[in-house]
């Protein structure tokens, strides 16, 4: 592999690994439904601000949210929407392998 390959498989392992957390996709799902303050997210999420905001710190170095100071709130928002694409395909994906699993049942 060449290092043009090799820093580009490395931009894309960063972006999988921000994704590669349950919470982290719950805020990548909410975010696609419209923008929301880390109060906000913290509840749906029922974990401490902290923890939270360290979720969206990453999805941030992502690049994969962006978020808007406003007084002394901070939104977020989705930056690439196109990350659902991904998430749907792993969701088809899912279904596909319980169906197969449950053919093998019978």
């Amino acid at each position: 592999m060449d290092k043009c390959t090799q820093a580009r498989m490395e931009a894309q392992a960063v972006i999988f690994k921000a994704l590669a957390h349950p919470s982290r996709l719950f805020i990548v799902n909410e975010l696609a439904r419209r923008e929301r303050c880390v109060c906000e997210l913290t509840e749906l999420i029922g974990a401490d601000k902290s923890t939270v905001s360290k979720h969206l710190s990453l999805l941030k170095q992502a690049g994969i949210i962006l978020d808007e100071k406003r007084g002394n709130m901070v939104f977020y928002a989705l930056q690439t929407p196109c990350v659902l694409d991904f998430v749907t395909c792993v969701e088809k994906m899912i279904e596909t392998r319980i169906k197969q699993m449950a053919a093998l049942r019978k």
